[in-house]
Parts: structure tokens; C-alpha cells; sequence
């Protein structure tokens, strides 16, 4: 097995807890689905932020999208989507950030990317928490509460009469 790194009885990496799973999903949800421009304003309103090396420049690529039928049968593949991703490291601490987005707006990966991770710092997780998820979450469901009304006001309900033989 010349060249490969594979070792029999690796050691293996702690779990992570679910409760940090299912937050860091959650900003990285509301960063991914954020306008562009809006993530840059508000990460200008955090101020004077740490310094950050980009470890992986944005990059642009594809990757298959899968969908289930009547969202619950088997999966197929529905096809490919165009997502821009990119990793930077904080200087003054080893946290490492990932943005991921569809589309190819590179600006708002890095952007992503530097929001996740100052979102691991403890000195700086409740203020953008604060600034910039909790606004962008919120300027969502109101979104998607407009959009449901939206459909809702023009819903028809269809019903069947029954005919009488006369």
C-alpha cells in the first residue's frame, strides 16, 4: 500500500457533542442562505475584527444535489448545483472557519468563513450571534411567513358534490 496513509487501528476522534453539532449547523444554515450583501454589512458593524489567514481561497465547483420523491421515497439524484467554498484561520487563535454557498459569489464564502469562525471564539460568538445570525434568521422566517401568506390568499379548495338522481 505504498502512498497511502491509511493505518489499521487509527485512533479515533471524539464524537462531537449534538448540542454543538446542531448550533454550528444552524449559523452555518443562516450563513450559506444570507443575501451577500447583507452578511458584509454586518460584518462592517462588528467593528474592528481579528485578523485572519485564508487557508483555502474561494473556490468555485459543483456537487450533486439529491432529492427524495414526495420527500420521503428513495433518493435520486436531481442533478448539479454551482457552490463556492473557502477556509480561513483566525491569527490570534486556532479556529478554523468554512464557507460554503450555492452560487459563485466568493466574497460571501470568505465572508462565511470568517463569521464561522470567530462564531468558536468565546469572545466573540455572542456578538455575532447578536449582529449577524439572529437578524439574518429572523429576516427569514419573516421572508418565508410572507411568501406562505402569500400562497395561502390564493389557495382554492377544490370539493366534490354530490349529484342527486332527479
Amino acid at each position: 500500500m505504498s502512498g497511502n496513509n491509511h493505518h489499521p487501528n487509527p485512533t479515533p476522534s471524539p464524537a462531537p457533542q449534538h448540542g454543538e453539532v446542531s448550533a454550528r449547523q444552524r449559523w452555518m444554515g443562516a450563513l450559506a442562505k444570507a443575501d451577500s450583501a447583507n452578511l458584509a454589512l454586518r460584518l462592517e458593524q462588528l467593528g474592528d475584527i481579528p485578523g485572519y489567514a485564508v487557508v483555502r481561497p474561494a473556490e468555485i465547483g459543483s456537487v450533486m444535489v439529491r432529492g427524495r420523491a414526495g420527500g420521503t421515497g428513495s433518493p435520486f439524484a436531481m442533478g448539479e448545483t454551482t457552490v463556492t467554498r473557502c477556509v480561513v484561520q483566525l491569527e490570534a487563535e486556532p479556529r478554523t472557519g468554512h464557507g460554503y454557498i450555492v452560487g459563485r459569489d466568493k466574497r460571501h464564502a470568505e465572508n462565511a468563513a470568517v463569521l464561522d469562525a470567530l462564531l468558536q471564539t468565546d469572545a466573540w460568538h455572542a456578538a455575532v450571534m447578536e449582529t449577524v445570525i439572529e437578524p439574518i434568521e429572523t429576516a427569514r422566517a419573516d421572508a418565508l411567513g410572507s411568501r406562505a401568506r402569500k400562497v395561502a390568499a390564493t389557495k382554492v379548495d377544490f370539493f366534490t358534490v354530490a349529484r342527486g338522481e332527479d
